[in-house]
């Protein structure tokens, strides 16, 4: 069997954060973020919204996209940095309130990239036969450990979550290669003390580079070209990194997911959100060949190509 995404969801907060806000707060302008970074604004969640109730919020439009309901769910993965606690896991949080009584659940960290660990992982699953329904969710309250006070990294972030259900799906559809991939000593780079703490500049120059390689290494995995590619969805962090690896795979602007403008750096969300919002749009077409790509602390990085 191919493992491919037959449902997704997404669920932002309601409370906005613009550029303008930050004014008040630390020492920066809206002219300064939006042309180093392209966010203009993000969302907030609440102090009594927890990391699990907005990815369970997702998970259940996925759920209802899907058409698939949470007893039948074999595997519940939660890609996060941020749970309400570090256990129970977020994954064991949803499997409760779904009522997924024959469900595994687990959380994964791996930053920015957890989304794409995720669906890795609940391929092999599908592929194998072992499973038949994986539920994988990206979420992020990083809200919560964003220093307010540091204007270097506190315009940067929002919160969110998104969600796809993995599922069989026809031959040549669904998830068709990845790419994962990790380097330890880069962890210094982009860690959490008490809050996040980053090095921007040795990110920055990471990203480009992984972000532009990855996206290729797994359309050639799959004997196409760059030129194949319909879609690019990156994760969201800062649209000067987005545009190296368009102008890597060489595809047309409007060919790009762009989001970070609304949602900032929404970590392990940013790529299911964009892809639930771009597909509900009309963006993403059936049979379209479409590539995810992020990097993350770690550092990590991970990338898709699938056909939608």
């Amino acid at each position: 069997m191919n493992a491919g995404l037959i449902g997704i969801g997404h669920f932002v907060p309601e409370k906005v954060v613009t550029n303008h806000d930050l004014e008040k707060i630390v020492d920066t302008s809206d002219e300064w973020i939006r042309t180093r970074t392209g966010i203009e604004e993000r969302r907030i969640a609440a102090d009594d919204m927890d990391t699990s109730d907005m990815a369970y919020r997702a998970a259940a439009n996925a759920l209802e996209d899907a058409g698939v309901s949470g007893e039948e769910l074999d595997l519940i993965l939660v890609a996060t940095v941020t749970p309400d606690q570090p256990f129970p896991s977020v994954a064991c949080r949803l499997q409760e309130r779904f009522g997924a009584k024959k469900a595994a659940a687990m959380d994964i960290s791996a930053a920015c990239s957890g989304f794409m660990y995720g669906l890795a992982t609940a391929q092999q699953f599908i592929n194998s036969g072992v499973y038949q329904n994986v539920l994988v969710i990206g979420v992020e309250k990083l809200s919560k450990i964003t220093n307010w006070e540091d204007r270097n990294t506190c315009v940067l972030f929002g919160d969110g979550a998104g969600a796809a259900v993995v599922g069989p799906v026809e031959d040549g559809k669904g998830i068709l290669s990845f790419e994962l991939g990790s380097d330890g000593s880069g962890g210094d780079h982009l860690y959490q003390d008490e809050y996040i703490v980053m090095n921007g500049r040795e990110v920055f120059k990471f990203a480009v580079r992984q972000m532009g390689e990855s996206a290729v290494s797994v359309v050639e995995k799959i004997g196409l070209n760059k030129e194949d590619v319909d879609y690019l969805i990156p994760h969201q962090a800062n649209i000067r990194i987005m545009e190296a690896a368009r102008e890597r795979l060489g595809i047309e602007e409007e060919k790009m997911s762009k989001s970070v403008h609304k949602y900032g750096n929404t970590s392990a969300a940013s790529i299911p959100i964009a892809l639930s919002e771009d597909v509900k749009s009309g963006k993403i077409k059936e049979n379209d060949l479409v590539v995810l790509v992020g990097f993350g602390g770690g550092l990590t990085w991970g990338a898709v190509a699938l056909r939608w």
